[in-house]
């Protein structure tokens, strides 16, 4: 990795539906990726509350009581929790800028937001494919062609293809940043919650 003053951090998101396989991708991607010489980061959005924390820890209760933001750190590691509250959920431009500079940044999910990304895709989840109506799905990782997509595509299981992808659809953290304050998400269709 070159010296952080000089680092151009870029962005590129990973969508799809869930059960296409994102996490598994990227476990298998960033290895690949750091294998050549990149530092990278993760970006992943929830859709459901979720919670780091567990009750009964100090941190936990710290929230409890009403900290807006705890911090709990280790010779090892250290996390930041920040209680919403009454505050709006952040837009990925918001988050982004929190993030410490590293070469590349994937973000997983936030598909309704304007930034580069690679679309995942897999036949036996039967969902609609996503890039005719989320923007800038510059390439695509599927285990079938897509009808109207004209891009570069690679087989799921094609990883160094992947990150090839990966890297050539990223786009500098100014540029996104730009973009991502300028538009809106777009609206997406509800899709029946799978069973089970």
């Amino acid at each position: 990795m070159t010296d952080e003053a000089e680092t151009i951090m870029k962005v590129v998101g990973l969508a799809g539906w869930s059960g296409a396989g994102k996490t598994t991708l990227l476990t298998r991607v960033i290895p690949v990726l750091r294998g050549r010489g990149l530092s990278v980061s993760t970006l992943k959005h929830a859709h459901h509350a979720f919670d780091i924390d567990r009750p009964g820890k100090d941190s936990h209760e710290h929230r409890l009581a009403g900290a807006t933001e705890v911090l709990v750190a280790s010779g090892r590691r250290w996390a930041l929790m920040h209680e919403l509250r009454e505050e709006t959920e952040p837009r990925l431009a918001d988050l982004l800028v929190r993030l410490s500079p590293v070469e590349l940044v994937i973000v997983e999910g936030f598909k309704r937001e304007a930034h580069p990304k690679v679309e995942i895709h897999r036949a036996a989840n039967a969902k609609p494919w996503l890039f005719p109506d989320i923007p800038d799905v510059r390439a695509l990782l599927s285990d079938v062609a897509a009808p109207g997509f004209s891009g570069p595509r690679a087989d799921l299981d094609a990883i160094e293809m992947a990150a090839d992808l990966l890297l050539a659809a990223a786009d500098p953290l100014d540029g996104v940043l730009d973009l991502l304050r300028r538009t809106e998400p777009v609206e997406l269709a509800r899709q029946p919650r799978k069973a089970g």
